[in-house]
């Protein structure tokens, strides 16, 4: 079986690069050990949407009444049913890139990959058959999985990871979860909604540490207000199974404190999959814990390539799909740009949701700018009021010098399908005075940016 590249793993990395790569005029070859779309598509991305989908269904029944709308009989929620429905969506997404395969005649090939040379992949089956196949440039694309705390480990039943959160056979009367970050914070939001009563602890001073001061106290409050408990400047030092649950050791800024939970959702970050697949073998450079690559992910030896989370940068299926992009148009001659890390938008698709990308107001400070500071809340939005969606603001930083764009923070109502309008603007360079004049349709939640970007020159209107 030979290619012209060879790509190993077909996540959001992999099967983007080995399409844009057929587009190219490469014959291309995919190795994957599981289902097509890697762990964004099957066992992250898509289905956690799914299931944030259902639990805001279920809050808005819940709150019919705040709509003026009467419901006879008690809501309930099916968890069943809602787990199924997501495993059906992730289900076809994944048949999707079978199409989009088949569609750019690329091959894939089942079975396990480990790098011979630089140009041959041994590919183990699971009937215990082995078969080659040879390239003249192959792709490390294999993901991550969930990262082991070292003071208890995952059992796969009582302690957790991402895989088993989605695939629950009950909902737990209780759960507690560890790690703020994205995953963390989304599965705390979408167990509270369903039911389970749900405790959040965080080693930093505040949820959603990158994200800015602000975004994060916020995010904080909307947690509380709903019920979940918070528990920041906190972590968990052991967990020990007592009659079948789970009872949490956990430090705090006030001394220890026990916990009891049903279930812990470890929710700590993630690992690279570079075990067993010949990095070390063939001599590839490594840093920290990750593959060394250059601004096009060539590796230190000739004709491998590394993208995606085994690579330093955003652990982000969106930052993954434009490495793997950059990467194959760069082997076919091309002369891409390399990926801008400093304009990478990041998303939490909690309620509310929280975008952010570029510097946040303390980054900037520390960075020497001297800056303007908009900000705008939705309290003041007529489409947040009338969408019952109140919480939350659009904070943007601008450099007072130029006028530049250095950052936006949003935390609200659909924000996440907002920011792709400042990571353009940022990619433009548009100033403040370019956002003001750039006419916004009225009512809508994105209204929020124009209003900020006034704020911070002081001819805000509705506020």
């Amino acid at each position: 079986m030979n290619f012209d590249l060879v790509v190993i793993g077909s996540g959001p990395g992999g099967y983007v690069a080995a399409i844009r790569a057929s587009q190219l005029g490469m014959k291309v070859g995919v190795i994957e050990k599981s289902e097509l779309g890697g762990i964004c598509l099957n066992w992250g991305c898509i289905p956690t949407k799914s299931l944030l989908k259902s639990a805001q269904v279920f809050n808005y029944l819940k709150h019919a009444s705040d709509y003026g709308i009467s419901i006879n009989g008690e809501v309930s929620a099916d968890f069943s049913k809602v787990i199924e429905r997501s495993r059906s969506v992730a289900d076809g997404m994944s048949k999707g890139i079978q199409y989009l395969f088949k569609k750019n005649k690329i091959e894939v090939v089942q079975g396990f990959g480990k790098l011979i040379n630089n140009k041959t992949v041994l590919v183990s089956k699971e009937d215990g058959t082995s078969t080659e196949v040879s390239a003249n440039h192959i792709i490390l694309a294999t993901g991550a999985r969930s990262k082991e705390m070292p003071n208890f480990k995952q059992d796969g039943k009582k302690i957790i990871g991402y895989r088993e959160a989605l695939t629950l056979e009950k909902l737990p009367e209780s759960m507690l979860v560890i790690g703020s970050g994205a995953i963390g914070s989304e599965f705390a939001f979408f167990y509270h909604s369903m039911g389970t009563k749900v405790t959040i602890v965080e080693f930093m001073p505040t949820l959603v540490p990158n994200e800015d001061e602000e975004v994060a106290k916020q995010l904080g409050r909307s947690f509380k207000k709903i019920g979940i408990d918070v528990m920041v400047s906190s972590s968990v030092e052991k967990v020990e199974i007592v009659d079948n649950i789970c009872r949490a050791t956990i430090t705090t800024k006030k001394g220890e404190e026990i916990v009891d939970a049903e279930i812990v959702l470890s929710a700590v970050g993630i690992s690279p999959n570079l075990e067993s697949i010949g990095v070390e073998e063939l001599g590839i450079e490594l840093e920290k814990g990750k593959i060394k690559v250059d601004e096009f992910y060539r590796t230190n030896v000739e004709g491998v390539y590394a993208i995606g989370d085994i690579v330093h940068g955003h652990a982000l299926a969106h930052v993954a799909s434009a490495e793997g992009i950059t990467c194959v148009e760069k082997i076919a001659g091309h002369s891409p740009e390399p990926v801008d890390y400093k304009n990478i938008p990041g998303c939490t698709y909690t309620s509310p949701e929280i975008a952010s990308v570029g510097l946040t107001e303390q980054m900037a400070i520390d960075a020497g700018y001297e800056i303007k500071v908009g900000k705008f809340p939705f309290t003041a939005s007529g489409k947040a009021s009338s969408a019952g969606a109140r919480d939350g603001f659009v904070k943007l930083i601008f450099d007072a010098k130029y006028g530049e764009l250095l950052g936006a923070h949003m935390i609200g109502d659909n924000v996440t399908e907002m920011i792709a309008e400042i990571v353009v603007a940022r990619k433009l360079e548009t100033t403040g005075h370019e956002i003001i004049k750039a006419i916004h349709p009225h009512p809508t939640m994105s209204e929020a940016i124009m209003e900020a970007a006034a704020a911070a020159y002081g001819e805000v209107i509705h506020v």
